[in-house]
């Protein structure tokens, strides 16, 4: 696991430049609670018109015209107004959005940038278009706006698709101009040394750093330790963590010690790991602590230790307001232990308290109970929810079906993935050997008008390719009987015997570094 990422690293350079927490570590679908609060921001109007552009999440569909449509009402736009909204659909990664208010700023109300807005841009454009046409706007941006904000979004572009040589260029200009003088900069090139395991480059810099009096920061710690944790030196984790706990200037926090507990356990060292969770513990803030309690149950999950999640749940539910997240952290926690009682109880308890359905909490259930053969069990929570005002989505049958594949329950299976694929957004991408079995399904039951029904099901939705639909229904017109060679579509997912070995994509959200303050 690399826990120091890229985006991580770049949070940090945002933050000190005052653009904010740009990472998303859960898609725009899935954050309505922030949503709801963060749109009590702005303004008068400029809320409205953030309410028009906030349910178009497919990036396909332009935003611009109800930008000019707003114009063209005579409505007031305000260029702080406009920064947040581009910062807010950034943190929901819808960037071709933001790059279109962005863009229409200048192309259309002919706003004045700032170094600030031109480094957003810059980065949009890498993450849309890709780092050429960044590189071609980098080029004719004003002598007077490149300053740190623009260059390091440029590192940052470089950076982030590996691209060493460009990057060290960009590093050398930023000394040569003066703007190479705090961590920011060095941990981007830091951390690209060490993902492309070029530890020699990694130690120069260090030594560079050391030499011009640049102090490490929590991130340049978190890249130091993944680094030793890479080439499983313990005497060099416990070094770095020694030196971080004597510097008075070093502010600790909470972060450093779960990420440490990672590469610890990496190691093979759990007492170690949970003591840093410990550790950790300690340090976690007042704000965003919702955040900290969340990733922490996830990590003691995963090191087995399950006395420490409910405690440390208990703690977190009896002294803040828990959201949605709280519950899909700790439920695949404890389910991680097979204690279906212990979150049945807390699925019921969320059940309890919330008014507003997300059926992702009522998901990790059905995929836990799918696992376990369960069958009966999770039908009775779709019913419970359905009434209950919740809907279920893909996911729901789609782990209902991969567990009646399972447990030889295959002519629900293949409904449970017909209701699926009805209710899909356009593009999903499921684990493919699922279609396998279903496919497999309707050939031995000899009915193809079903199969044909499915696949160009599939290709509406735009799962599989025009070629793949064109061959699958060859293959099943040509009433071919040997199931096996449907395998070289999609993949095996039957065993010798004609049983489907498939399993519900559940895990406990397996721990990532924590990426924001």
């Amino acid at each position: 696991m690399k826990l120091v990422r890229f985006s991580a690293i770049l949070h940090s350079i945002k933050s000190h430049l005052g653009l904010g927490n740009v990472v998303a570590l859960s898609s725009y679908s899935t954050k309505i609670e922030e949503r709801s609060r963060r749109l009590s921001r702005w303004k008068g109007s400029m809320n409205a018109l953030y309410r028009r552009i906030s349910p178009i999440g497919d990036s396909r569909v332009s935003i611009v015209p109800l930008l000019d449509q707003w114009i063209e009402e005579g409505r007031p736009v305000d260029k702080e107004q406009l920064q947040s909204f581009i910062k807010e659909l950034r943190s929901y990664r819808r960037f071709r959005h933001a790059l279109e208010i962005s863009m229409w700023m200048t192309d259309k109300r002919y706003l004045p940038l700032t170094s600030v807005d031109v480094a957003i841009r810059l980065d949009l454009i890498s993450k849309v278009h890709g780092t050429e046409q960044a590189e071609n706007y980098f080029s004719n941006v004003p002598k007077q706006l490149k300053g740190l904000p623009v260059y390091s979004a440029l590192l940052n572009c470089y950076a982030s698709v590996k691209s060493v040589e460009k990057a060290e260029a960009t590093m050398q200009k930023m000394r040569d101009l003066g703007l190479a003088r705090t961590s920011m900069a060095y941990n981007v090139m830091l951390n690209l040394y060490y993902q492309t395991v070029n530890y020699k480059k990694l130690d120069s810099l260090l030594h560079e750093m050391q030499e011009k009096g640049i102090g490490y920061d929590r991130f340049t710690v978190g890249i130091l330790l993944s680094a030793f944790g890479a080439t499983s030196d313990v005497d060099g984790i416990d070094k770095i963590l020694a030196v971080m706990e004597s510097d008075p200037n070093f502010v600790l926090h909470w972060t450093v010690y779960s990420n440490a507990a990672n590469v610890y356990a990496k190691a093979g060292l759990l007492d170690k790991a949970v003591e840093m969770l410990k550790k950790s513990e300690e340090l976690i803030p007042g704000k965003d602590s919702n955040r900290a309690y969340e990733f922490l149950i996830t990590l003691y999950a995963k090191f087995g230790k399950k006395d420490d999640v409910l405690r440390l749940w208990e703690f977190y539910k009896n002294n803040h307001k828990i959201y949605n997240k709280g519950y899909i952290s700790v439920i695949p926690s404890i389910l991680k232990f097979d204690d279906f009682e212990t979150a049945k109880k807390m699925f019921e308890e969320w059940e309890s308290v919330n008014e507003n359905y997300d059926i992702r909490i009522l998901n990790l259930m059905i995929s836990a109970y799918s696992r376990k053969g369960l069958l009966l069990e999770a039908e009775n929570l779709i019913d419970g929810a359905k009434l209950k005002g919740g809907k279920p989505d893909q996911k729901t049958w789609l782990y209902m079906a991969i567990g009646y594949f399972q447990y030889n329950q295959s002519q629900k299976a293949v409904e449970a993935m017909e209701e699926a694929l009805v209710i899909c957004k356009t593009g999903w991408k499921p684990r493919m050997e699922i279609f396998s079995a279903c496919l497999k399904y309707f050939i031995g039951e000899g009915d193809i008008e079903r199969a044909e029904k499915f696949i160009k099901l599939l290709r509406n939705k735009d799962i599989i390719p025009v070629e793949l639909q064109d061959r699958l229904l060859n293959y099943v017109q040509n009433g071919k009987s040997n199931v096996d060679e449907l395998s070289e579509f999609f993949g095996d997912s039957l065993n010798e015997n004609g049983e489907s070995h498939l399993e519900p994509e559940y895990d406990i959200g397996e721990s990532k570094q924590e990426e924001t303050s």
